[in-house]
């Protein structure tokens, strides 16, 4: 499943920062452009995917997923 995050980004001095907008505390720094769209996507996976076990390991043992649309 894909989906479509917002990547904010600016260039400050000699480097690039962004953030996902969607997802707090997914933030990066890199020195070009495309680098930081890369870290920014694999930053953003690997939160998700933390987020993800973190939710599944509190709601053990009894737990349903369900897919929620907005």
């Amino acid at each position: 499943m894909s989906n479509t995050y917002t990547a904010i980004t600016k260039q400050d001095g000699d480097w690039w920062i962004g953030w996902i907008e969607e997802v707090p505390g997914v933030n990066c720094q890199e020195k070009t452009h495309e680098e930081l769209l890369e870290s920014l996507k694999t930053t953003l996976e690997e939160a998700l995917e933390f987020n993800r076990q973190e939710a599944i390991q509190a709601a053990q043992p009894d737990y349903t997923e369900e897919p929620v649309s907005v």
